[in-house]
């Protein structure tokens, strides 16, 4: 199946083995309950690795070996690596214990769980897992987001079956033809239906805003000197 990279799509070869990612709203879902969904996305982008990633893609155009290995030590960095797999896992139709690794019980202590290592590396799991989510609960379409829609407020939950609904109601889809939607593609839709939304996004507010207020203040300096002046 060939991946569309810009709904979020994506296909990983791991040897002889295919691995295709969808970050449909069926696939969130499957991460787990709304509130789990959204705990996810903050376990992955509040983690203490993301800046170490940052850096070492900065430096060498890729995570270096040492720092995966490094990464995979630290105990606290377990939140996002669970949550890495538990989104990849969500996001494809077939087993990726060979891809991702998977936990397995410990032998020494009762109790005591261990990390066994699969294929892709700790690092690219994260950012792939982040690339994922975002597509699957954020949406990445260019397209104009009104202010009026920018509430400003933390989400704590995210319930894919709404913008399912939202889905059959709007483009008249089956259930199963809206759970493989995307929110990118689902924007990308709304954007192509209703392309000619009134109102203003935040930045194009803000530089009207910003321009009344230069205007403004040019002539309450005009009218000062015109008083001065007499």
């Amino acid at each position: 199946m060939t991946p569309y990279k810009e709904i979020g799509e994506c296909l990983i070869t791991a040897g002889e083995e295919d691995y295709f990612f969808s970050p449909s709203f069926a696939a969130m879902t499957r991460i787990g309950e709304p509130q789990e969904i959204v705990q996810a996305f903050y376990d992955l982008h509040s983690d203490e690795i993301t800046p170490l990633l940052e850096r070492g893609y900065a430096a060498y155009g890729f995570i270096p070996d040492w720092l995966t290995a490094y990464i995979t030590r630290q105990q606290a960095d377990k939140r996002a690596m669970l949550a890495a797999m538990s989104v990849l896992s969500a996001c494809c139709n077939r087993d990726v214990s060979g891809l991702t690794g998977e936990i397995i019980p410990g032998r020494t202590r009762r109790w005591a769980f261990v990390y066994r290592k699969g294929a892709m590396p700790a690092g690219d799991m994260i950012q792939m897992a982040r690339h994922l989510i975002a597509h699957g609960i954020i949406g990445k379409a260019k397209v104009r987001q009104l202010q009026r829609h920018e509430t400003g407020q933390a989400i704590t939950e995210f319930k894919a079956f709404d913008y399912i609904s939202a889905a059959r109601n709007h483009f008249g889809m089956s259930r199963v033809e809206a759970e493989l939607l995307t929110m990118t593609e689902f924007q990308l839709l709304l954007a192509a239906k209703y392309p000619d939304q009134k109102g203003f996004t935040k930045e194009e507010y803000d530089a009207v805003a910003d321009d009344y207020m230069a205007k403004k203040a040019r002539k309450l300096r005009k009218a000062k000197n015109n008083t001065s002046s007499k």
